[in-house]
């Protein structure tokens, strides 16, 4: 099981409670005390202000469950928000943990209006984020140790930081945050900037000790991308032979350089087609398939011990 700190997500959180409540995120942001539980409608004029409610999250189908923490935090400012005190929420599962149907994930406890005003919030985060970790954990079981999977940058946008969190507690490993944190060469890029020698050329010498990839759609442009001084090279949409092929030619040019040059399957490549890839000898595989996954069905069920 991975563990891995959660990153900050109240703007996140508040812009989602936002959408519900029909209200400025700030109302969720210290913005003081208001009224914004009367806008449940329905909870408003079913339920009286002094009811509590007991429940659990429950998954409805087998997976690796992630963002408990954010599902609490939702109540909390609901909570806040409306002068009432936070619901009790206690954790029966763990981030990363593999779950069965039926497992309770959490219990909830507290006002009514909070728990039922935010429960489609807070259901919608860790439904999304157990989707990815169920998903990466999915694909890194099928790599085994010898291959490493990576997400890609083709995140819901506003989501991406939470999605490579949930992609490191489902056991793979996150790709570039962005565009700051390493240069990826693509084929606009080398089309703008003259070629692949000048262009890796380039990107090293303005950025001195940053990860330089390039993308190669064909055996020859995988070459000249070890050859030119590219740290990885990222093979873009090949198929199996020429996924092989590439993949022996970036480990030559590295044994003549002495240079350790990485190779990545990227594009194309599916659960379906997974063992072929690894098959190659490549050393890592990114994928959208892990951010872009189907979230993990989960509900919020009345607690049958009671204790309200």
């Amino acid at each position: 099981m991975t563990r891995a700190a959660m990153p900050p997500a109240d703007d996140l959180l508040a812009r989602a409670l936002a959408e519900d409540f029909g209200v400025v995120p700030e109302v969720f942001l210290g913005g003081g005390v208001s009224d914004v539980l009367a806008r449940d409608v329905t909870t408003a004029a079913l339920v009286g202000p002094d009811v509590r409610y007991a429940g659990r999250l429950v998954c409805r189908e087998a997976g690796v469950v992630c963002g408990i923490g954010y599902a609490a935090r939702v109540w909390e400012l609901l909570a806040a928000a409306s002068g009432r005190r936070a619901p009790s929420v206690i954790a029966l599962a763990e981030d990363g943990e593999h779950v069965t149907p039926g497992t309770a994930v959490a219990r909830v406890e507290g006002s009514a209006a909070v728990v039922l005003g935010g429960e489609r919030t807070a259901l919608n985060v860790i439904m999304v984020l157990s989707g990815i970790a169920t998903e990466a954990a999915r694909w890194q079981k099928a790599a085994g140790s010898c291959v490493t999977v990576l997400d890609t940058r083709k995140t819901l946008p506003g989501l991406r930081t939470l999605s490579k969190w949930a992609v490191k507690i489902g056991g793979a490993t996150p790709h570039r945050a962005g565009l700051w944190d390493m240069l990826l060469i693509k084929d606009n890029h080398l089309r703008l900037a003259g070629g692949v020698p000048a262009a890796v050329q380039a990107a090293h010498g303005a950025n001195p000790g940053m990860i330089v990839a390039v993308e190669a759609d064909t055996v020859s442009h995988a070459i000249e991308a070890a050859r030119a001084g590219a740290d990885i090279v990222i093979l873009d949409n090949l198929d199996d032979p020429a996924l092989t092929a590439a993949v022996a030619a970036v480990r030559h040019e590295s044994s003549l350089t002495g240079k350790r040059v990485f190779t990545e399957a990227s594009g194309g490549v599916t659960l379906g087609r997974f063992a072929q890839v690894v098959a190659t000898g490549v050393d890592r595989v990114s994928t959208s398939a892990l951010a872009l996954a189907r979230p993990l069905d989960l509900g919020l069920d009345e607690d049958p011990q009671g204790g309200v």
